[in-house]
């Protein structure tokens, strides 16, 4: 029986969905200009609670990536889940596919939708975003929080990692066709990779890595993040928290040292061990717990 007869991807799309709307979130879409929606998870009316934006990073769209954040945080946080551009139903007719491109677009959904101070949490490609939007508007954006992200990645980063996963270009394993494929990303993703079925792998890259193939291509090489040997971010201005799992192959543990430095006097790194990539899948409730300790208490729990 194949994956488009019976779809175990979409049974838990269904179950990620009313985890959502059971935290009091709605699927909603947005239309900030001529060329461009967005679709994220948000409260169905704003609230006097402090605002977070979660922004996921290459992969599945937002849902797989925050579930567990979003039941964790919406009772405290008026939650916003945004969807990038060719994930889930965001899209674009421009033609522009840079990460600053991204950042400028959720800044533009969150002031359409009326919300003027926010704090962001982004991981991976989503913490790329997330820095260029608190570096970019220091006076809306409160408070970062950095997981898992070299935002200080060079181009021998990228050059080391498919090295490791012996491919030849970074998109054969962050864009995987095959079962094969998408299990050498996944060994890299997570610390421990649970066992799973070629027919389950064929179902995720049917319903999750498919779509809008071409322009996430697009989007992998249109990074200026990483293009060369040269790191030239700027601090930031705002109580910066790093998060970064101890195992992590994507972005190895040793950028943390650098870019701690980089982000200047008032970022702080906290490593969680037995975690790779995705640490918040991984140690959820570790996780939760030190983004919200830095959320209440700053960096007064230090």
């Amino acid at each position: 029986m194949g994956a488009s007869c019976f779809s175990v991807v979409s049974l838990l799309s269904n179950f990620l969905r009313r985890s959502a709307t059971a935290a009091g979130l709605s699927s909603q879409t947005v239309e900030i200009d001529g060329d461009t929606t967005i679709h994220f998870w948000g409260p169905t009316a704003a609230t006097s609670k402090p605002n977070l934006v979660l922004i996921h990073g290459f992969g599945p769209p937002s849902l797989w990536q925050w579930r567990q954040q979003i039941s964790f945080f919406a009772g405290e946080f008026d939650v916003y889940v945004p969807d990038l551009l060719f994930f889930g139903d965001s899209f674009t007719n421009s033609t522009d596919r840079s990460e600053v491109f991204q950042a400028t677009c959720l800044a533009k959904l969150l002031e359409k939708l009326q919300i003027h101070r926010y704090s962001v949490v982004g991981t991976s490609y989503g913490g790329f975003v997330a820095y260029l939007m608190a570096a970019t508007w220091p006076e809306k954006v409160e408070k970062v929080v950095i997981a898992s992200s070299a935002v200080n990645m060079r181009r021998s980063d990228n050059d080391r990692l498919m090295k490791k996963a012996k491919v030849d270009k970074i998109e054969e394993l962050m864009l995987p066709t095959t079962a094969s494929g998408l299990r050498t990303l996944l060994d890299l993703v997570l610390f421990r990779r649970p066992y799973m079925p070629e027919f389950l792998l064929n179902d995720f890259l049917d319903k999750l890595y498919s779509e809008n193939r071409k322009e996430k291509l697009e989007l992998l090489k249109e990074l200026s993040i990483g293009q060369d040997e040269v790191v030239t971010i700027s601090p930031l201005s705002q109580e910066t928290l790093i998060v970064w799992g101890e195992e992590d192959q994507i972005f190895l543990l040793e950028k943390t040292t650098e870019l701690n430095k980089l982000l200047g006097e008032k970022a702080k790194l906290k490593v969680i061990k037995k975690a790779s990539h995705c640490p918040q899948l991984e140690r959820a409730d570790q996780f939760n717990n030190i983004v919200n300790d830095f959320f209440i208490h700053g960096f007064n729990m230090y």
